[in-house]
């Protein structure tokens, strides 16, 4: 019995044999040579493409070819190279083929500068080793081109919805792209998904050309069955193409609108402004009656106006529109509209009418004149206003710009001259704004004046000096106007006063004196009727020395004031000093000095108090009041000659006149 492993090598035995067999007849596994090229190369336009060629085992010695395949699969030798050791020797075979022409890197790569949709083929990297020993492998390069803006060539004739067939809209087209761009259309941002096979309701023809360049370009054409609801539509198309690594772009071209014709459907015929929600226009306006019909293009309009049931033509045109000039109210009445559309249904109602109302208002009138004159105090008096119009009118009085009452009759009464002024009737009508009347006349009341003085304001701090200036000022009224005067010259002319109401004023500016004291000073107003005055009372006026005595005196006081403070700081620095703000006998030494002796030394000792020596006196430029008050001594030194009690003497003298510099100083 064989054992189990020798049944199992003689099963293995001929399966081994034939993997020989098979082995030996494959001639690239012989040469164990390995070449690898990416399969596919994709690249935009103008752009340098570098095609690698690797092998997975490099021989001692090898020959690489670079072969371009043809559209009739035949191969082309572009480029050439062989290693010897570690260095390659490339040749490229015929380069005026291509411009730029190829080349090989130092690895053995071809390198196409500027890749053109012409370069858009297989290339093959074939490697030789001996005679024996082949590899090769194929890269097909794409080369893609952004085409050009989509342009769009609309219709531009006027299509009829009535037709019953799709028409021409519109020719989109992409130029100069690769590969060929795809044109879809929009209407109103809606994608319109069309056939290219013709249909009624619409379809697309299609058109792709091939430039010299290699680059394509390709032109679409819409076809669509109109109706009215597209004649507000907008259509564009989009040109949308590849790119690389799968991606896509798009450009869309400019929208655009179609010129459609469509027979009228419906009309409008109204009254354009100015007008009333009732229909009303003011006589002397200029208004427009304006007709439009629904079709396309704009139809043919006739107005006219009705009289006894019979037209009347008032003007034909095509913008719809009529204008009438300052209408009165003779051409009220009703007017109308004909649209002249042919291609109208016959069930559309082409003729519309309204009817035009004129408002006017005639000019009013016063039971009075422009102006009305009347007494103070005098009785009742009655004016009434009138109008005429359409619709009718309202009334109401004012006075000043104040409403006082309704209806066509003022009644007045108790007139006094506030009564007086501009009274107005106002004729308005409500249904029609802006057309209204007025007139007004003037209430004249006639009396004796009225004065008001502006009293003088009392006097603080003693009351009026002579020499005061004061103004005065004095307002009146009445009618006539009144004339203002006044006892003293100077007074300026009358004029209205701010407050209005029929007041005039005038006013005095004058220095008092003690003679306007006792007498006032007075004005008058007069006129026809009357006069009135008033007198301006200034009281007891004082004269203007007796302000100037009280102006010493406190001068005064304020001086004698200032010495004390000065005397009183002066003892206060010096009160070291014996003797000084104490009473006790002129000449007399002061405790703990020697007595004064009129020999020789006596003057010695003096300086030397003077001067601040060994003594203890005070020094100049010390800590005594002499510095304080400017680096001046106090005291100086006496004649010679001179005794105590002249010295003591002479010391006081000195020191008065020293305050005295002080003082003046200060």
């Amino acid at each position: 019995m064989e054992p189990p492993d020798g049944r199992a090598g003689a099963r293995r035995a001929p399966r081994l044999l034939w993997l020989a067999l098979l082995l030996g007849a494959h001639p690239g596994v012989r040469a164990e040579l390995h070449v690898s090229v990416p399969s596919l190369v994709e690249v935009m336009q103008g752009e340098t493409v570098t095609l690698n060629c690797t092998l997975s085992n490099k021989p001692e010695h090898y020959v690489l070819e670079w072969l371009l395949t043809e559209r009739t699969r035949t191969r082309r030798l572009l480029a050439s190279a062989k290693w010897q050791g570690s260095e390659l020797q490339s040749t490229v075979h015929n380069p005026q083929d291509r411009s730029p022409p190829y080349r090989l890197d130092p690895q053995g790569s071809l390198v196409l500068a500027k890749a053109q949709v012409g370069d858009e083929k297989d290339y093959v990297c074939v490697v030789r080793a001996g005679a024996t020993s082949t590899a090769e492998a194929t890269s097909r390069l794409r080369v893609f081109a952004q085409p050009e803006a989509p342009q769009v060539f609309p219709n531009q004739g006027t299509l009829s919805v009535m037709e019953d067939l799709a028409q021409e809209i519109a020719t989109c087209s992409s130029r100069n792209g690769n590969p060929a761009p795809q044109i879809t259309w929009y209407q109103n941002g809606r994608h319109l998904e069309m056939p290219t096979k013709m249909k009624p309701e619409g379809y697309v023809t299609i058109r792709t050309v091939r430039e010299a360049s290699g680059l394509q370009s390709l032109a679409s054409t819409l076809y669509l069955r109109l109706h009215k609801a597209d004649r507000n539509a907008s259509f564009h198309c989009v040109a949308q193409y590849s790119l690389p690594s799968d991606r896509h772009g798009r450009l869309d071209s400019p929208a655009f609108n179609l010129t459609l014709h469509y027979p009228t459907e419906h009309v409008r015929f109204w009254l354009g402004s100015p007008s009333t929600p009732e229909g009303w226009v003011r006589e002397g306006d200029s208004i427009q009656l304006l007709c439009e019909g629904d079709g396309s293009p704009s139809p043919e309009y006739t107005f006219f106006r009705l009289q006894d049931r019979q037209e009347e033509v008032l003007s034909t045109n095509l913008e719809g529109k009529l204008t009438l000039v300052g209408v009165n109210r003779s051409q009220s009445g009703t007017y109308g509209c004909r649209v002249e559309d042919y291609d109208a249904s016959e069930d559309v109602q082409l003729t519309r009418t309204l009817g035009l109302k004129v408002a006017y208002l005639d000019p009013l009138q016063l039971s009075v004149g422009k102006e009305l004159s009347v007494l103070l105090n005098s009785s009742r008096t009655t004016v009434t206003c009138s109008a005429t119009g359409l619709p009718t009118p309202s009334l109401h009085w004012t006075k000043d710009s104040v409403r006082l009452a309704a209806g066509p009759t003022l009644s007045l009464n108790s007139f006094t001259f506030d009564s007086a002024g501009t009274y107005e009737c106002e004729a308005s009508v409500p249904t029609v704004p802006l057309l209204s009347r007025s007139r007004s006349f003037k209430l004249l009341v006639q009396g004796s004046p009225e004065l008001r003085a502006k009293e003088l304001a009392p006097k603080l701090e003693g009351g009026w000096t002579e020499g005061d200036e004061v103004q005065l000022i004095c307002t009146a009224r009445g009618h006539p106007q009144p004339e203002l005067t006044w006892s003293q010259p100077g007074g300026s002319p009358a004029e209205q006063a701010p407050s209005g109401q029929g007041w005039v004023s005038s006013s005095l500016i004058l220095k008092v004196t003690s003679a306007l004291g006792r007498e006032g000073v007075s004005c008058e107003a007069s006129n026809s009727h009357g006069k009135v005055g008033h007198v301006f009372h200034f009281g007891t006026v004082a004269p203007q020395t007796a302000q100037a005595g009280v102006a010493v005196m406190a001068v005064a006081v304020s001086v004698g004031l200032l010495l004390l403070v000065v005397a009183a700081f002066y003892c206060m620095r010096r009160k070291g000093r014996p003797g000084c703000c104490r009473g006790r006998e002129k000449g007399a030494p002061p405790p703990g000095e020697p007595e004064p002796s009129h020999s020789g030394t006596q003057r010695q000792e003096q300086t030397g108090l003077l001067m601040g020596g060994t003594s203890g006196g005070t020094r100049v430029g010390s800590s005594g009041f002499a510095d304080e008050a400017g680096g001046v001594p106090p005291f100086l030194p006496p004649p010679v000659g001179l005794g105590p009690t002249a010295l003591a003497s002479g010391q006081e003298g000195r020191v008065g006149a020293r305050e005295g510099a002080f003082l003046q100083r200060v």
